[in-house]
């Protein structure tokens, strides 16, 4: 608890500044007082054996570091890492529990970070998970194993409805603002992007200068305070929609309904935040706190969204669209269904977001305590899909907690097409769970807007390990798809999949879950877990 105690006081508030003034205090008082004792005892001048290599230490990693710690505590900041090497498990006092106290897996941890810097991800000593803890998942692998193509791991986006499909990786940055993170590592992921050929999603604080500067494919998301295509109401403008959607760069345009980490809650970004460049970008004015609203001002029924998707592809001449939510209330998401129906208008994605995704800030309550899991969520969209027989026009990205190459196969397994990750990103970006993201501190530069802190991020480094992170875990999906006898993840099943339950037996996610038939919505025979909520859902009203 000592340690923990003290790293996490000192790795944490306004003490990345403090440490490089006090790197500046010592290296620059010691040499003025070496310099003037040295006239009246001349041994003094020895002192400098010691006080140089920490001048050069301290400039080095200031300047040239790989840890973004390090340039922001100079010197210090080797206690940290001191302690790691001597045992790796103090690593845990540092970084061990996200908010709501559920361990964030270190072994995963420990393997983005591996894969980012292109290290060992192999394993001495046996598996490292308890087989035999409930809610242990797992495949069977095949006497008979396959080759997967790298082509199986890209999908195009793009129903009927669309001009302008856009082939993605099944693999790509979930949304992440530039205001929650700072310019560098906006800079980074877009950058990692467009190294390894996937899409980085901008969260809903609008398109800004970072998200373009790296050349990687972008996923603009429009959320409920319409940042980058507002009006000085804050409604939804279509003629500044019009301009940057139309950016070769932007492939898709996803409409933010809600989120796992807060569903039905919008954000708040507080007036010091708020500086000319932020101001600018979002659409909002300079220093005065921006507060998105919790629901759509463009839309209000299922009917509307489904409106507002088609205007939104006739704006962009037929690039996809879709929409992302937590699942909530099953009805309403039914309602989204039967509008579909109804209109003839189709989405060409549709995000699942889980209840357990995260976000740099979010009301404890909300956190924990609302929304749908992610394998419930996803499921539930999947069936309600083929229910109404539109799955093969719709494309499903699950987003929730992904890190390996399993977590991709178990939820393509379930029903998604791809998949989005955010947490692993950052973990590429070096983030070290500090849990300062709210407070503007974050000691690695990443969730903050202190230009200072933020050039520790490396840009040109650290978007090469983003594309790292994505290349291994797609080589690793396409190995496990392929050891269990697939050549192709489209024939991935729920069947693929087991999980440990409570009585200490197996059950694939096949007998987990229920699974619709082809139309099912649409007979006269509808499982009673599902028509209750079906009888209910309207296309008129939420």
């Amino acid at each position: 608890m000592i340690i923990r105690t003290i790293g996490k006081s000192f790795f944490s508030g306004d003490k990345g500044t403090l440490a490089r003034q006090i790197f500046y205090a010592i290296a620059g008082i010691g040499l003025l007082l070496v310099f003037i004792i040295h006239f009246f005892w001349p041994p003094v001048v020895w002192f400098l054996w010691l006080l140089l290599p920490y001048i050069a230490l301290g400039l080095y990693d200031m300047h040239f570091a790989e840890h973004n710690v390090l340039r922001n505590y100079p010197v210090i900041g080797h206690l940290r890492y001191a302690l790691e090497f001597i045992s790796p498990e103090i690593q845990q006092y540092f970084i061990e529990t996200n908010e709501s106290g559920r361990p964030y897996n270190r072994m995963q941890r420990n393997l983005v970070y591996a894969r980012a810097n292109k290290g060992l991800d192999t394993q001495p000593f046996g598996t490292q998970w308890d087989i035999l803890e409930v809610g242990y998942q797992r495949a069977s692998h095949s006497l008979a194993p396959k080759h997967v193509d790298a082509e199986k791991a890209r999908v195009t986006v793009g129903g009927p409805q669309c001009k302008r499909p856009y082939s993605a990786s099944r693999l790509n940055i979930s949304a992440m603002s530039f205001g929650a993170l700072s310019p560098n590592a906006i800079h980074a992921l877009n950058g990692g992007a467009k190294i390894g050929g996937f899409a980085h999603n901008t969260g809903e604080g609008g398109l800004s200068p970072y998200h373009l500067a790296g050349g990687g494919d972008i996923i603009w998301q429009i959320g409920t305070g319409y940042f980058g295509c507002r009006t000085d109401e804050g409604n939804f403008d279509a003629d500044k929609f019009k301009v940057n959607a139309n950016r070769d760069v932007v492939k898709m345009i996803e409409i933010k309904l809600s989120q796992g980490a807060k569903p039905a809650h919008g954000g708040v970004l507080p007036a010091a935040k708020v500086d000319e460049e932020i101001a600018k970008i979002r659409g909002v004015p300079v220093g005065k706190t921006v507060i998105s609203p919790p629901a759509h001002s463009a839309f209000s029924t299922p009917e509307g969204l489904l409106e507002f998707v088609e205007q939104l592809r006739d704006l962009t001449d037929g690039k996809p669209v879709g929409f992302k939510l937590c699942i909530g209330s099953r009805s309403e998401f039914m309602g989204i269904c039967k509008a579909m129906l109804k209109t003839g208008i189709t989405p060409d994605f549709i995000t699942v977001d889980g209840a357990e995704g995260g976000t740099g800030a979010a009301p404890l309550e909300f956190t924990n305590r609302l929304g749908v899991p992610i394998d419930e969520g996803l499921t539930f969209v999947h069936n309600c899909l083929v229910g109404i027989g539109l799955r093969k026009d719709i494309r499903i990205i699950a987003s929730g907690k992904v890190v390996t190459g399993f977590d991709l196969m178990e939820k393509i397994a379930l029903g998604a097409d791809m998949c989005n990750v955010a947490r692993p990103m950052m973990f590429a970006l070096g983030c070290i769970q500090s849990l300062r993201c709210n407070t503007n501190t974050c000691p690695t530069g990443i969730a903050t807007q202190d230009r200072v802190r933020a050039r520790a991020v490396d840009v040109e480094l650290r978007m090469q390990h983003v594309a790292n992170f994505h290349d291994a875990t797609i080589v690793s999906f396409r190995e496990l798809v392929g050891a269990i006898g697939l050549d192709d993840p489209e024939d991935l099943t729920p069947d693929h999949i087991f999980q440990r339950v409570a009585d200490q037996t197996e059950r694939s996610s096949r007998e987990l879950y229920e699974f619709l038939d082809d139309k099912e919505l649409l007979s006269d025979e509808i499982r009673p877990s599902y028509q209750r909520d079906w009888e209910r859902a309207r296309a008129e009203a939420f």
